[in-house]
C-alpha cells in the first residue's frame, strides 16, 4: 500500500500519529494541539490531508482528533462496514485519547458520520460543523452513477478517463479553471489508496438506506456548503437547515465539494468562531 503524507506534519506542528484496532480493522488518526477537543471527518476519496490547511489552524486553540476513515489511506477495511461502524470507531477513539465530549467537523462522509454520532451519543458532542454533507438517502440516479464509477475504479485505478469524471464531482468549476495545483494533488492522494477497500467506503456511503432525524440534534450547529458542490449541491444543505432548528447555514463562494480543501480560508472564516463562540 502506497500512504499517503500528511502534509500537515510538515507545518511545524507537534502531532502524534495513532492506530486503534476494532473488529479486525485498523483505524488511523493523528492527535495536535491543546484544549477543547475537535473531531474531523473527511470526505469520500480523500484522507487526513485534506484538512492540511484547516488541522494546523483549528490546533492552535484545540486538540485536534484527525481521523482517516477506514478503506482510506492507512486505515483499512478488511470487510464492508456501514455508518454504524464509523460511529462506533469514533466513539473508541474518544474513549482511548480520554476525551468525554467534543466538536464534532465532517465534510461529505464525514458529516454523515457527525450527524451519526450526535444521534447516537447526544452528550458528547458539545457543537456540529456539516461541510457538504447530505442527510437522505442516496438516489436511485446517483447510486447508478456512483456503480458506473466503481465499476471503472475497479479496473482501471485513478487513471485518466476516470479521473476526468471523479474531478468534476468533488471540485468545484472555480477550482477546475483556476486551480489546476488542487485537481492534480486531488487525483495523486486518490490514486494511493488501495482499490478493493476504498470500494468498501464508496459502497458504505452508496448504500447508506438510513435517513437521521437529524431534526433530533440538540448540539449547535453550522452548515458549510460549496456554491458549486455537485455531489452534495447546496440544496441538500438548505433542506438540512429547515430541519436543524437554530442552524447556521453559509455558502462558500467558489468552492465545489471538497470546501475545506479549496477554499481553507472562507471555511475557516466561518468554522473557527464557531467553535470558539
Amino acid at each position: 500500500m502506497r500512504l499517503a503524507r500528511e502534509p500537515w506534519h510538515d507545518a511545524g506542528m507537534s502531532t502524534t500519529s495513532r492506530t486503534i484496532e476494532r473488529d479486525g480493522a485498523r483505524i488511523a488518526y493523528d492527535v495536535a494541539g491543546q484544549g477543547p477537543a475537535v473531531v474531523l471527518g473527511h470526505s469520500l476519496l480523500c484522507g487526513r490531508w485534506m484538512w492540511r490547511d484547516i488541522a494546523p489552524a483549528l490546533a492552535t486553540s484545540h486538540t485536534v482528533i484527525n481521523i482517516e476513515v477506514r478503506g482510506h489511506g492507512e486505515s483499512t477495511a478488511p470487510r464492508p462496514f456501514s455508518f454504524a461502524d464509523l460511529v462506533a470507531d469514533w466513539a473508541a477513539i474518544l474513549d482511548r485519547e480520554g476525551i468525554d465530549r467534543a466538536a464534532l467537523v465532517g465534510l461529505s462522509m464525514g458529516g454523515m458520520t457527525a450527524m451519526r454520532f450526535a444521534l447516537a451519543f447526544p452528550d458528547r458532542v458539545a457543537k456540529l460543523a456539516l461541510l457538504d454533507s447530505n442527510a437522505d438517502r442516496e438516489r436511485l440516479a446517483k447510486r447508478a452513477q456512483y456503480g458506473v464509477l466503481v465499476w471503472l475504479y475497479r479496473r482501471l485505478g485513478m487513471r485518466r478517463p476516470l479521473a476526468d469524471r471523479v474531478a468534476p464531482i468533488m471540485l468545484g468549476a472555480t477550482t477546475l479553471r483556476e486551480r489546476p495545483e488542487l485537481v492534480r494533488d486531488l487525483i495523486d492522494q486518490v490514486a494511493r489508496h488501495d482499490r478493493e477497500p476504498l470500494i468498501r467506503a464508496i459502497r458504505c456511503v452508496v448504500d447508506r438506506a438510513d435517513e437521521p432525524p437529524i431534526e433530533r440534534i440538540g448540539a449547535p450547529a453550522l452548515i458549510l456548503v460549496g456554491e458549486e458542490d455537485r455531489a452534495t449541491p447546496p440544496a441538500l444543505s438548505e433542506k438540512m437547515h429547515r430541519r436543524m432548528p437554530g442552524s447556521k447555514l453559509v455558502r462558500i463562494p467558489g468552492a465545489g465539494h471538497l470546501s475545506a480543501f479549496e477554499r481553507p480560508d472562507a471555511v475557516l472564516a466561518h468554522l473557527a468562531p464557531f467553535l470558539a463562540a
